[in-house]
């Protein structure tokens, strides 16, 4: 998957609040894959980073999995085509939910 274009649909732009958590606020877009699903039996999702406003669906490249060790989900980290991002920034950007997680990020 790391290398893969997709498309991302998604449910909660950046700028917006969890909606059963009000406090988490989202600092990028997030969303997931329709039809492809993850090991919890829904679609997996995936964090955009590099794009700095909201938007309802973004094509670009899968640039890293985030693993969490304590839960059975897992997220694709996606930018867009060309551009890269270190393991910190990836860590600073998604840390607004994966602060509650032990997590490992994979790159190719």
């Amino acid at each position: 998957m790391i290398g893969d274009s997709v498309t991302v649909t998604v449910d909660r732009p950046l700028g917006s609040v969890h909606p059963d958590h009000p406090s988490l606020y989202y600092s990028i877009n997030y969303g997931y894959l329709k039809g492809t699903v993850a090991p919890d039996g829904e679609e997996e999702d995936a964090y955009i980073l590099g794009i700095e406003k909201p938007v309802k669906e973004f094509t670009g490249k899968v640039i890293a999995v985030i693993y969490r060790k304590d839960d059975t989900e897992h997220k694709w980290v996606v930018a867009p085509e060309g551009s890269s991002f270190t393991v910190e920034e990836i860590e600073r950007a998604v840390h607004f939910q994966e602060q509650y997680f032990h997590t490992v990020i994979a790159f190719d």
